[in-house]
């Protein structure tokens, strides 16, 4: 895809045409500088074109093009103390070794078959040697693409050669250029390899075409070969009293994950149980996190530094935690995470977190629950400014990972439960107002032994639903008090529901057929 050359070249540059660019900085207080030339340019070089003058005409991209592009190379350059610009007068203002140019111009029949070159190690030499970019190569995804050419380039620039993928007998490369893992928002690919087809790309630790055991770490190469190296941390990790605190009931901060090391933590304090909806999302161009580098973990503790919870969702890099907090102190910390396609190593750059809380309609839900004859026998109160929408009933077999067991009408306040496993069981409520305010309950632990009385466990006293626990799969027949049938089917091993939504008030009839065992119950529909 790129050419890279080793040799020293001396070049002059002056402006082919004066154009309007947005003017743009990622960092205006950084020494070090990578410009981003648009607008057309003249360049001399004893190396470039074979020593003859290069006419570069103008990029051709709007100025929303450009500001996408600039948002794309800056974020993959986020790390460092390294000012992207469109601006020609922050570039002449750095020291001569510690700049780079990188022309993006359509201006290409003078490079056959390149999207891009560069000379490694440029940046430092102190004679402007520009890179470029094909634009004219570039299409369809104009931005996108320009914005990873770029970036690859400046790499180079920065002492970068490309990261290439190996097969297991480690010998010739099966891709020169790394075309990366997986797709969609977390499909990934190295900067240095080909990252034009993939969301996520950034900095990584892996081989070069030069064998595989010949890793390349590009962190440490461009923090430390080119006078500049990690931007200061903004936020520190520490949960005391120290910590940045943001208000509980709404805020918005940013920062920037700027080593693999990095964590940066947040204080804030509820003065009253509430509702809590926090985002953490990194940046990036448009929707599903495009161009993101920043893969987001997310932890949660409360006032003694107690971990609550990690989220760090499988398949999205931006984290949501929406849940039910009691008063008091509570700290986040955010981080940079790997994913199914890629370590941690690249995870790096800005992010907002963001949160509110609001009141809780629903004020408490307290569960208890007894064992009698192998049964489980739940109950609980609940205090509630408004109507209650809907009771499930959720279980767990460590405490941790709840599952929907059933649910119950809005107006009950008990539930009966025959397990067929053997161990403890967890349960708790989770309850929802009309308003679609959500509070869970305490969690109780209850024994079970497995040993059921009867195949199965029927709620004989029902609104819209007959509720079956079945200890295996079924077959059952409803019937009216006049042996009329109402309904014939199957059902599964566990907690089934069967309507009875368009049915009369009255009795009815249900038997139960499995494993040659057979169950009658009466129930009575109110």
């Amino acid at each position: 895809m790129k050419k890279i050359f080793t040799c020293l070249a001396i070049a002059l540059v002056f402006s082919f045409k004066s154009f309007s660019i947005p003017k743009l900085n990622s960092l205006p207080g950084a020494t070090a500088t990578l410009f981003l030339d648009f607008d057309g340019q003249t360049v001399l070089s004893s190396y470039w074109n074979g020593g003859n003058p290069l006419f570069c005409a103008a990029s051709g991209m709007t100025d929303i093009q450009i500001t996408e592009v600039f948002n794309r190379v800056a974020e993959d350059f986020r790390p460092f103390n390294l000012n992207i610009t469109t601006d020609s007068v922050m570039f002449l203002a750095a020291p001569l070794v510690q700049r780079a140019r990188i022309i993006i111009t359509p201006t290409s029949g003078w490079c056959p078959g390149a999207l891009g070159i560069s000379y490694v190690g440029s940046f430092s030499y102190g004679d402007d040697i520009p890179s470029f970019i094909f634009s004219d190569r570039l299409g369809p995804n104009i931005p996108k693409n320009v914005a990873e050419a770029c970036s690859h380039e400046s790499g180079h620039a920065v002492g970068l050669t490309h990261q290439s993928r190996y097969g297991s007998d480690c010998t010739t490369p099966t891709e020169q250029y790394h075309t990366g893992n997986g797709s969609g928002e977390i499909g990934w690919a190295p900067i240095m390899g080909f990252s034009l087809n993939k969301n996520m790309s950034n900095w990584n630790n892996g081989p070069t075409p030069y064998g595989c055991n010949d890793i390349q770490d590009n962190l440490s190469i461009i923090a430390t070969q080119n006078g500049f190296t990690y931007r200061a941390d903004d936020y520190g990790e520490a949960l005391n009293s120290g910590t940045y605190s943001v208000p509980s009931t709404n805020f918005s901060v940013n920062g920037i994950i700027s080593t693999n090391s990095d964590k940066d933590a947040f204080k804030f304090v509820l003065v009253r149980n509430s509702n809590f909806h926090l985002t953490a999302v990194p940046f990036g161009v448009g929707a599903n996190n495009n161009g993101a580098n920043l893969d987001i973990k997310l932890e949660f503790y409360n006032a003694a530094g107690t971990l609550i919870n990690t989220y760090d969702p499988a398949a999205t890099l931006n984290v949501t935690v929406d849940t039910v907090l009691f008063t008091g102190t509570y700290y986040v910390k955010i981080s940079g995470t790997g994913n199914a396609n890629i370590s941690g190593y690249g995870s790096l750059g800005s992010y907002t977190i963001s949160g509110t809380s609001g009141l809780l309609p629903i004020h408490d839900v307290s569960l208890h629950g007894t064992v009698e004859k192998n049964k489980h026998h739940l109950g609980w109160s609940i205090i509630a400014d408004e109507a209650i929408r809907n009771i499930y009933v959720e279980t767990s077999k460590d405490g941790i990972s709840f599952n929907t067991l059933t649910s119950v009408v809005p107006t009950a306040a008990a539930f009966t439960y025959a397990p067929t496993q053997n161990g403890i069981i967890y349960y708790r409520l989770k309850v929802t107002s009309v308003l679609d305010q959500t509070m869970y309950s305490n969690t109780i632990s209850l024994k079970a032994t497995g040993n059921v009385d009867q195949p199965f466990f029927v709620s004989t006293l029902v609104h819209n639903e007959i509720t079956v626990n079945a200890g295996s799969n079924y077959q059952y027949m409803l019937s009216d008090i006049n042996g009329r049938m109402i309904n014939l089917g199957t059902g599964l091993k566990g907690i089934n529901k069967i309507s009875v939504y368009n049915q009369p008030n009255g009795m009815y009839v249900i038997q139960l057929l499995s494993n040659d065992q057979k169950q009658t119950e009466r129930i009575i529909r109110q």
